[in-house]
């Protein structure tokens, strides 16, 4: 089941999430989660990691992965989208997210 209307995953960042479950032997048969935790410049950061399901998750399905989000993330990801980024400062996982009001410069850290 495709839920976009909660998270939905870029193509960029679903050949990453791919391209990671292959080569990193932590990873193999763990999907893909997507989480918020407290703390950051702004009062919320994102976190990103390869892990088992646990009881509660909401599994996003795209491009052939499963990405979970336990009830409290989605809450505050509702309508995001996880992309992955390339640039000067480095690269990596990324979150667009319509219900942040604040974020800061290391775009990892949000405000609600």
């Amino acid at each position: 089941m495709e839920n976009t209307e909660l998270v939905s995953l870029s193509e960029k960042a679903v050949a990453k999430i791919k391209e990671y479950g292959e080569k990193m032997p932590e990873a193999k048969g763990k999907k893909f989660r997507v989480y918020v935790q407290g703390g950051g410049c702004s009062g919320f950061s994102y976190g990103f990691m390869f892990d088992e399901k646990r009881e509660g998750d909401n599994v996003i399905q795209a491009g052939g992965v499963d990405c979970l989000v336990d009830s409290q993330s989605l809450m505050l990801l509702k309508g995001a989208t996880v992309d992955y980024v390339e640039g000067l400062s480095g690269a990596g996982f990324s979150v667009e997210n319509p219900n942040a009001k604040t974020s800061c410069g290391c775009g990892s850290s949000f405000g609600v």
